[in-house]
């Protein structure tokens, strides 16, 4: 007998979305490379109008998605959800950023896992 795959939710809005990229982020590593990635995008962004070089600004583009997805594919084991929803994607990166900055990620993820039984 063969499984049949149940459809994938589609998200209309972000408060949809973000349970969702959420639990798709639940390893504290894979958070810690977001980070990084994203605090990258700034550190980037800042050299290339320090130095008024737009060549920096490629390296602000591919720092944040290049350890963001190295925690999907190597620590999460997962795909990386912009494939199919870069902009909320996108937006949730950020906000996830913010969530970090302020110590509140790691009860974000607790608040939509789902509880295990033994």
């Amino acid at each position: 007998m063969t499984e049949q795959k149940l459809p994938e939710p589609k998200y209309q809005n972000l408060a949809e979305f973000w349970p969702f990229y959420v639990m798709e982020h639940q390893k504290p590593l894979t958070r810690q490379l977001h980070f990084v990635g994203t605090s990258g995008l700034f550190v980037w962004l800042g050299v290339a109008v320090g130095k008024r070089n737009p060549r920096f600004l490629g390296l602000a583009l591919v720092t944040p998605y290049l350890l963001a997805w190295l925690g999907h594919f190597l620590v999460e084991k997962n795909r990386p959800a912009t494939f199919k929803y870069p902009l909320k994607s996108l937006i949730s990166d950020f906000i996830m950023y913010g969530k970090m900055w302020r110590g509140q990620m790691t009860m974000e993820v607790q608040r939509f896992s789902r509880p295990t039984t033994v």
